[in-house]
């Protein structure tokens, strides 16, 4: 008999990256199961704009993941207005597409600072305060890249596959704590995010519905894989048990690297030029001083 599943009323969630696409559909999935969700984001006008736009006791507060302190004074804050947190969404993120030798420093530089460094000051925090306690679940979002590698996508590909392992190692670490986590690796989702990319016959594109679902589900069932469509896992599992030619040629059949290699840039330029802003404290400390 499978176990009821977790309620999450009354919990308090904070979701980083919240302020559109899937971390705003979560939030809304979040408050719906009667959590009360806190929206951290970096474009504050965005994250307030979604907590007006969820309601409820939503709020929405500035967050940068790159700035380890500012997060910790983030969740401190989320605490003394909420009470204390119960999940974390590690979910803010940001996405370039190109050649990898013509990617610039700076832009590589931002990609590891808010998709991995971010996730890592995200998850160290949520574990210093939900251990002494014994409980909490932390959802860290990564990808399917996080589980193989495509063209024109290296540096996000190496930072998803850094979340992946992360996620990995710590679950370990917690292992009777009484602390969880779930990592969520969805293919291509609707969303400015992917923007210009080709959607191939393989995968058909998700919804931030669908993700948001997915990760609701594994909040209450605690599941730690988590696909998005569930379809992704079977065949990762399956193509694993092939050998590397023949993944290729399966690959190069389903014409899966279209979605990347034949990106239309005019189509990404508005979403690329805001994600190119979106990491001040990298450039405050001179590790992000170019943009895309």
């Amino acid at each position: 008999m499978s176990k009821e599943p977790r309620s999450l009323h009354g919990k308090v969630a904070v979701v980083t990256g919240g302020g559109r696409g899937i971390g705003k559909a979560i939030a809304l999935a979040l408050t719906s199961e009667g959590a009360r969700v806190a929206i951290g984001d970096v474009d504050v006008p965005a994250a307030e704009a979604a907590a007006a736009e969820i309601g409820g006791a939503t709020v929405g507060l500035p967050l940068d993941v790159t700035d380890g302190a500012g997060y910790a004074a983030f969740l401190d804050d989320v605490e003394q207005r909420l009470g204390p947190i119960d999940i974390l969404v590690n979910n803010a993120g940001i996405m370039t597409v190109g050649a990898h030798d013509e990617e610039d420093d700076a832009t590589a530089l931002r990609l590891i600072a808010i998709n991995l460094h971010g996730v890592i000051l995200g998850t160290k925090e949520a574990m210093r305060r939900f251990k002494p306690r014994g409980a909490g679940h932390i959802v860290n979002v990564a990808s399917s890249a996080g589980k193989t590698g495509f063209p024109h996508l290296a540096t996000y590909c190496a930072t998803k596959h850094g979340v992946v392992g992360l996620s990995e190692a710590v679950r370990a670490e917690l292992r009777g704590t009484g602390v969880d986590i779930s990592c969520v690796m969805p293919n291509i989702v609707n969303t400015e995010l992917s923007a210009g990319l080709v959607e191939t016959p393989a995968f058909k594109n998700s919804t931030v519905g669908d993700v948001a679902d997915a990760v609701i589900h594994a909040l209450q069932h605690n599941r730690f894989d988590v696909y998005v469509p569930r379809s992704v896992g079977v065949t990762w599992a399956t193509m694993n048990l092939v050998p590397r030619r023949a993944r290729d040629l399966v690959g190069r059949a389903l014409k899966i690297d279209r979605a990347l290699t034949e990106a239309d840039h005019n189509a990404r330029a508005a979403y690329e030029a805001r994600a190119a802003a979106s990491a001040p404290a990298a450039e405050t400390e001179g590790r992000d001083t170019a943009g895309v």
